[in-house]
């Protein structure tokens, strides 16, 4: 029964995520309408929404998102090319629990890891 998860991140300004998942992650705004204090993104099969929270210490953040590829060399490469982040601790690796990753944090240090089975 169960189809598909949007996850809800926390975002301290809707113009700096929009345009951090833009143009550094080549994700689209979803959606015709412009919602106060609500941000939906996506790219291909993945949405991620986002909520207003201003007072958000992106220190004490734990948002975290896992997200399957089928191709993560490539969308590496990627964000290598238009000088992405990527987290210190979250270079691309082969994990020993059979999975190559990376990881990198948003502006609000939402942590994102993108994931491939090997």
């Amino acid at each position: 029964m169960l189809t598909d998860i949007n996850p809800k991140l926390p975002m301290r300004d809707k113009n700096v995520t929009r345009e951090f998942y833009s143009n550094q992650l080549g994700f689209n705004q979803f959606g015709s309408a412009d919602f106060d204090g609500y941000l939906m993104m996506e790219k291909e099969k993945i949405q991620i929404h986002f909520f207003e929270f201003k007072e958000l210490d992106p220190k004490e953040n734990y948002g975290q998102v896992y997200i399957r590829t089928d191709n993560i060399d490539e969308f590496y490469k990627s964000l290598l090319e238009k000088q992405t982040e990527i987290h210190p601790n979250g270079k691309l690796e082969i994990k020993p629990w059979g999975q190559k990753e990376f990881s990198i944090l948003d502006p609000d240090s939402n942590l994102l890891t993108f994931g491939q089975n090997i």
